[in-house]
């Protein structure tokens, strides 16, 4: 086998190689993403279970309880279908808060 015949087939592994390796990155950042959601959205349901108040929590707390990066929960709570924005105003009629809550729509 001549030098250019390896090189040749260096090249075709290195490229499968290649897209094997980001079907799996683009596999795991789904599977990612999907996790944060459901987690976001079980702890919102578990937070409304328990009846002490509407379950709405805030970025913060959010960011706080389950260990997620602001973005993440941003993410996660605008693509879930389950989870509902809500904003709370200031005495000026300025958005003060942004508050998140698990809604009953399934």
């Amino acid at each position: 086998m001549s030098y250019q015949e390896l090189l040749g087939l260096a090249a075709n592994w290195a490229a499968i190689l290649t897209a094997v390796v980001a079907v799996w990155a683009y596999g795991f950042y789904h599977f990612e993403r999907c996790r944060k959601r459901s987690k976001l959205e079980s702890y919102l349901k578990a937070e409304k279970e328990k009846k002490v108040d509407r379950g709405q929590r805030t970025v913060l707390h959010l960011v706080a309880h389950l260990n997620m990066s602001e973005s993440d929960v941003l993410d996660a709570a605008f693509r879930s279908k389950k989870v509902q924005c809500v904003t709370a105003s200031d005495n000026k009629d300025r958005v003060a808060l942004i508050l998140f809550e698990h809604t009953d729509d399934e």
